[in-house]
């Protein structure tokens, strides 16, 4: 079963929730992570998860990179990695 890492690639969350560099690992359960950044991301990693791809240009990719909605003051990306 495909696993989804999320990785902080630049942050100045306004509650310093995160910063560069911290990685998550999603399977199964909402990892912790705001309400707010989940809610955006939600629907890319549930793809990911269940095997789909994403558009990207004119490709399609099991990865993402999403701004937070609370000003763009995170960016964070989603990948699908196998173990």
């Amino acid at each position: 079963m495909p696993k989804v890492k999320l990785t902080i690639l630049e942050s100045r969350c306004r509650d310093g929730l995160y910063k560069q560099g911290d990685e998550f690992i999603v399977e199964n359960t909402c990892p912790p992570i705001c309400h707010e950044l989940w809610h955006d991301i939600y629907p890319s990693v549930y793809v990911l998860l269940n095997g789909g791809e994403l558009d990207y240009g004119e490709s399609r990719v099991k990865s993402f990179r999403h701004r937070c909605g609370d000003e763009g003051r995170v960016l964070i990306q989603g990948e699908v990695i196998e173990e």
